[in-house]
């Protein structure tokens, strides 16, 4: 029993030098676009039970900084053109206009590749750039605008959202970012 605890701990010791490294090769895009990058909050997506995704909020420890990103580490396999239309309902659910929304909708449905299940999609926002799409950490599409992004983030972030849980999570003690809200 002593050998199996001793052997037990050293795989403890390993994963906790192992897992912090491996972290910051996943969020290497995130560090890039962001400055001084840290975790605000994470939650979990469940639907009917079933494990959707698990999302990340970051934000940049710099004063004032108005850059952000949102990981989604996917659990479920998705077609890209279903991701751009939930993205659609989204929005509209928060108030953006049908016929705006079905114009991002359509971009989107251009740019976003086929998800598996363990892939990651990752949207950075800076305000000189707009929302920058990460799919596993290459960079696959930019959409300038703040419209855009206020009304893509807001999915999750906005008050309106349909995910209240989630949007507590991902905020953890923190507000929104002053894109969102404007005051915390």
């Amino acid at each position: 029993m002593q050998i199996f605890l001793q052997r037990m701990a050293s795989l403890l010791l390993a994963l906790s030098v192992v897992v912090p490294h491996s972290f910051a090769g996943e969020a290497a895009h995130i560090e890039s676009a962001i400055s001084q990058a840290q975790t605000q909050g994470s939650g979990r997506l469940n639907f009917w039970g079933l494990h959707v995704y698990d999302a990340t909020l970051y934000r940049s420890s710099a004063k004032d900084s108005s850059e952000f990103a949102l990981d989604i580490q996917y659990q479920k396999s998705f077609k890209g053109t279903a991701i751009a239309s939930r993205t659609v309902d989204e929005m509209k659910n928060i108030g953006i206009p049908e016929a705006q929304a079905s114009a991002w909708g359509k971009e989107l449905a251009a740019v976003l590749p086929n998800i598996e299940s363990g892939q990651s999609l990752t949207a950075v926002y800076t305000p000189k750039q707009g929302t920058i799409f990460f799919h596993d950490g290459k960079k696959i599409a930019q959409i300038a605008g703040v419209d855009f992004s206020k009304a893509f983030f807001g999915i999750w972030l906005d008050s309106k959202t349909s995910v209240p849980k989630l949007r507590t999570e991902l905020l953890g003690k923190g507000c929104p970012p002053t894109l969102i809200s404007g005051a915390c």
